[in-house]
């Protein structure tokens, strides 16, 4: 069993930054891709970053590109989202999740998720 843990969400103006974290356990973490995923109020979940098992591959989406930026430290079981140049579209619930398939950057091969961490960003 993999468990994930979010921290770091909070509000923010427009054009400002936040990093997330997310704290992996369980099994042997390095194993695992990590995406972050976002639901806002009434839309459907997204996957807007992920990273590989080594973190030498890395997907976002078009939303996103050059504003955030995610890496992780496997020495601390730990995955970073850092979101620079924040807008209130980006305002939303960020999930991590975690997925031994080699499909990492397929929204659909994730089955292990964290509780969410607000994100408000106002204009």
């Amino acid at each position: 069993q993999v468990q994930l843990v979010e921290s770091g969400g909070g509000s923010v103006e427009a054009g400002g930054s936040l990093r997330l974290s997310c704290v992996v356990s369980g099994r042997t973490v390095s194993r695992y891709g990590v995406g972050w995923f976002r639901q806002a109020s009434e839309k459907e979940r997204e996957l807007v970053a992920a990273i590989n098992d080594n973190g030498q591959g890395t997907y976002y989406a078009p939303s996103v590109k050059g504003r955030l930026t995610v890496s992780r430290d496997n020495a601390e079981n730990t995955v970073f989202l850092q979101m620079n140049s924040l807008k209130p579209e980006d305002t939303a619930v960020y999930y991590c999740a975690a997925t031994i398939s080699h499909g990492w950057y397929n929204p659909r091969e994730y089955n292990y998720w964290g509780q969410g961490t607000q994100v408000t960003v106002s204009s």
